[in-house]
C-alpha cells in the first residue's frame, strides 16, 4: 500500500520507506557479497581481479548516478505537487534517457578495460579474472541503468516494498546460480555445474537483473501502481526534462567522479603491496556496501519523503526527516562496525581462505570501522541535498575529503614521512580513509546548517 509522506508520522514515514529501501538495497549488495565469496572459493587472485574491476566499473557509474539523483528530485517533488502526468514523463525519460547513456558507456569501457586494468597489475590471472567477470557485466550496462531507474520510479512514488521483493527474489536467485555456473563441482553440496569460474559468477548476475528489470518496468506499465508508465513514451524525448536529468545531478556526478578517481589512485597505492592487499581492499569495499546499506536506505527513503514535502512546501517536515535519518542510520552504522572491529578475522575469512590477505585487512578494519561511524551521521543528512536536488554540497565534500585530505595524506605517508624515519606501510593507507571521511562529514554538515537546500525547488 502507497503511503501519503506529507501527512502522518515522520518517523512512521521514515520507517515505512526506508526499511522496505534497506532490504532492497540489501538484495542488490548481496549480488556482491555472495559473488565474491564463492569468488573467494577459487583463489585471492580472483578476488583481486574482480574487485580492481570494481574500481574501474565505478567510472562509468557517474553517468547512473548523474541522472539516478535528477530523477529523484524531479519525480518526488513532481508527484509531492499532485502532478502525476508530469511524474510519469519524468520516469519514462529516466529510463531511457539513461539506457542510452549506458550504451555510450558500456562500448568505451568494453574496449578500455584491459588496459585499464593493466595499468594496475601485470599479474596475469587477476587481469583474466577481471576481464572475464568484467566484461560481460560491461556489455549488460545498460540495463543495470534501466532497472535501477525502475527501482528508484517505484521507491519515490511511495511503493519501497516492491522494489524490496523483485531486489530479494532475483538475489536470491543469484545466489542459487552463482555457484552453478561457476564450478564442475558445487563446493559443499557435491551438485555438478557449469564450471565457467569466474565468468559464470557475471553471467549469473546480468541474467538476474535482466529478470529484476523485466518485473520491475512490467509493474510499472502494467497499471497496478500510483502511476502507469507506456511503452511509447520510451521512445520519444522530452528535452526540458532531459536537461534537467542532466544538469540536477551533475554537482552529484562530480562528487563521484571525484570519489572514484581518488579510489583508483588509492588502489595503485594499494597495489605496491601486492596480490593480497589489493584482495584486501575489494574485501574491504564489499563490506562497505553491506556496512552502508541501512544507511543508504535511509537516504533513499528520506530523500522521497524530503522531496515530496518540499514539492508540497512543507520544509519543516523535510527538516525532520533529515535530522531523524541522520540520527537511525548513525547509531546503526555504528552498532555494526563496531562488531566488525571486534571480530576483523572472523569478517575477512567469511570471503577468503588466504591467512597474507586476512593479515593485511585485520588494520584495514579497523581504520574503516572509526571512519564509517564518522560519516554516518553527516550523510544521514545528505537525504536533504538528493530530495531538493541541491547537490553541490555533495561535489565539494568529495573535493574536501578525497583530493583535499586523502590523496596528500596518502603521498605524505608513501613519500616524505619514510625519509623522515617513519615508515607507516600500508597502515598508512589505511588512515587514509578515516582522514577523509572526517572531512567529508564536517563539510556536509556545514552544508545542511547553512539551509540552502531548503529554498530549493526544480
Amino acid at each position: 500500500m502507497s503511503r501519503d509522506l506529507t501527512k502522518g508520522s515522520v518517523i512512521q514515514n521514515l520507517l515505512a520507506m526506508s526499511v522496505p529501501t534497506m532490504l532492497g538495497m540489501l538484495g542488490q549488495t548481496l549480488y556482491d557479497v555472495v559473488d565474491l565469496f564463492w569468488i573467494g572459493r577459487i583463489s585471492g587472485s580472483a578476488v583481486a581481479g574482480v574487485a580492481l574491476f570494481s574500481s574501474i566499473f565505478w567510472l562509468v557509474e557517474v553517468l547512473n548516478e548523474v541522472i539516478g539523483v535528477s530523477s529523484i528530485a524531479l519525480i518526488t517533488q513532481s508527484f509531492g505537487a499532485g502532478d502525476k502526468a508530469r511524474t510519469a514523463r519524468v520516469i519514462e525519460q529516466t529510463i531511457v534517457f539513461k539506457s542510452f547513456m549506458a550504451v555510450i558507456a558500456s562500448a568505451f569501457l568494453y574496449f578500455a578495460l584491459e588496459p585499464l586494468i593493466r595499468f594496475f597489475t601485470s599479474d596475469p590471472e587477476v587481469i583474466r579474472s577481471a576481464l572475464e567477470y568484467g566484461r560481460i557485466r560491461t556489455f549488460f550496462l545498460p540495463v543495470f541503468f534501466a532497472t535501477y531507474s525502475c527501482f528508484t520510479a517505484l521507491r519515490c512514488t511511495g511503493d519501497p516494498k516492491s522494489q524490496m521483493w523483485i531486489m530479494l527474489g532475483v538475489s536470491i536467485l543469484n545466489a542459487v546460480l552463482d555457484p552453478l555456473f561457476m564450478f564442475s563441482e558445487v563446493p559443499y553440496f557435491g551438485v555438478r555445474g557449469l564450471g565457467l569460474g569466474v565468468f559464470g559468477a557475471g553471467l549469473a548476475t546480468v541474467l538476474c537483473i535482466c529478470a529484476a528489470f523485466a518485473v520491475g518496468f512490467g509493474l510499472l506499465a502494467s497499471g497496478r501502481t500510483r502511476i502507469k508508465l507506456s511503452v511509447r513514451g520510451l521512445f520519444r524525448l522530452d528535452p526540458a526534462i532531459d536537461r534537467k536529468l542532466i544538469t540536477i545531478g551533475l554537482p552529484s556526478g562530480g562528487e563521484m567522479l571525484a570519489r572514484q578517481a581518488a579510489g583508483l589512485v588509492t588502489t595503485k597505492f594499494v597495489a605496491r603491496y601486492g596480490t593480497a592487499a589489493l584482495a584486501a581492499l575489494g574485501i574491504g569495499n564489499r563490506l562497505a556496501g553491506l556496512v552502508f546499506m541501512p544507511l543508504f536506505g535511509l537516504m533513499g527513503g528520506g530523500g522521497t519523503i524530503v522531496g515530496q514535502n518540499l514539492g508540497a512546501e512543507q520544509v519543516d517536515r523535510a527538516e525532520r526527516t533529515a535530522k531523524a535519518a541522520a540520527l537511525l542510520g548513525g547509531i546503526t552504522i555504528t552498532t555494526l562496525v563496531a562488531l566488525a572491529c571486534a571480530f576483523p578475522r572472523s569478517v575477512l575469512g567469511f570471503f577468503v581462505d588466504s591467512a597474507e590477505t586476512v593479515a593485511v585487512g585485520v588494520p584495514m578494519i579497523r581504520f574503516l570501522g572509526p571512519s564509517f561511524a564518522i560519516v554516518s551521521f553527516a550523510i544521514g543528512l545528505g537525504c536533504a541535498f538528493t530530495g531538493s536536488g541541491y547537490n553541490i554540497p555533495y561535489l565539494i565534500s568529495s573535493l574536501a575529503g578525497r583530493w583535499g585530505a586523502q590523496v596528500p595524506f596518502l603521498a605524505l605517508s608513501a613519500f616524505v614521512l619514510p625519509r623522515l624515519g617513519l615508515d607507516l606501510g600500508i597502515l598508512g593507507i589505511w588512515a587514509s580513509f578515516l582522514v577523509s571521511d572526517s572531512v567529508e562529514a564536517a563539510v556536509l554538515a556545514w552544508h545542511y546548517r547553512k539551509g540552502v537546500w531548503k529554498g530549493k525547488r526544480v
